[in-house]
């Protein structure tokens, strides 16, 4: 996860300087980013406009996606425009900005593992559904969620003031690389992430393979078995986008050392606004889409009142 943030600010901060298009980048960057804020804006007052959005648990996971997602993206702006306009920040702010970010990109993904859960109940206990998934216990597992997406953070906060000496600068531009010196915070975070991506992993393919060998039963609905069994693939290829986001760091080394600077600058902000940005835009969106009871009042709400929303069809397919 440390690449999410050290592509942001790196790329930014050794080489803009050197990019005479820095200001054009920078707009194509910040304006698709205010674009998908507006939209997770609107799922979320969406989310709060039907009481059985805040009722149900897929509904209720969805939207803390929606949060997670959306302060993320709105962090990833903001740590951006600072490293554009080449702004040193205090060091116990630069720490706050790095501990949130990353705190937010392990609970993304540890959330993934719970919508998939949320739809495994759904289809292979189906009676049990209710009471598995009932609103207390969603909101017990999503602070378990936080609880693990915060050891990490946590661990690093407590030696970078107990331990770490080698930061003496009061101001400094704000990326991992800057603040956090020592090999045990790489350490960490090579742990950490393989440890999430690894477990994740192996409950979405549970699910999957779960759900797809219940749908071969005749006691299933086999058409919500065949949709549960597409969103929780949808789940497989958002965890794969969020690890070809920790790739983009590694990308990112590789063609500093091969290529001259301008390829080098060309390239970077590709790979940056692919396999950072637009994932992180567009999931969300294409999730809420393809709920017909959501998608509805969504687009009634995204148009300012000019769609017709059918309350029946809401009711039927909650």
């Amino acid at each position: 996860m440390s690449n999410f943030n050290e592509s942001k600010t790196n790329l930014t901060q050794t080489l803009l300087v050197l990019d005479r298009d820095a200001p054009m980048k920078a707009f194509l960057f910040v304006t698709p980013c205010v674009i998908f804020l507006y939209v997770n804006g609107v799922m979320l007052f969406t989310l709060r406009k039907k009481t059985v959005f805040q009722e149900a648990s897929r509904y209720i996971l969805f939207g803390h996606m929606l949060w997670v997602d959306t302060l993320n993206l709105f962090m990833s702006v903001v740590l951006y425009i600072c490293a554009v306009s080449r702004i040193l920040i205090m060091k116990n702010v630069c720490l706050v900005l790095l501990i949130a970010a990353q705190a937010l990109f392990q609970v993304s993904i540890l959330n993934l593992a719970l919508m998939s859960l949320e739809r495994y109940v759904a289809i292979c206990f189906p009676l049990r559904h209710a009471e598995i998934t009932s609103y207390r216990i969603t909101h017990i597992a999503i602070g378990v969620v936080w609880m693990m997406g915060l050891i990490q953070c946590l661990s690093e906060m407590i030696i970078f003031y107990a331990i770490d000496s080698t930061n003496t600068a009061m101001h400094l531009f704000c990326s991992r690389t800057t603040l956090f010196r020592l090999q045990i915070y790489k350490k960490f975070d090579i742990a950490f992430t393989c440890i999430f991506f690894v477990s994740v992993c192996f409950v979405i393919i549970f699910t999957y393979a779960s759900i797809a060998a219940v749908a071969k039963t005749a006691a299933c609905d086999k058409m919500s078995a065949k949709k549960a069994n597409k969103t929780v693939l949808l789940h497989l290829i958002q965890l794969g986008l969020c690890a070809a986001s920790i790739l983009v760091g590694v990308i990112q080394e590789a063609i500093f050392v091969y290529t001259d600077y301008m390829t080098s600058l060309n390239v970077m902000y590709f790979c940056f606004l692919m396999f950072i940005i637009f994932p992180k835009c567009l999931s969300p969106l294409i999730y809420g889409l393809r709920d017909q009871a959501f998608s509805c009042l969504f687009k009634y709400y995204f148009t300012f009142g000019k769609g017709k929303v059918k309350p029946f069809v809401i009711e039927q397919h909650v």
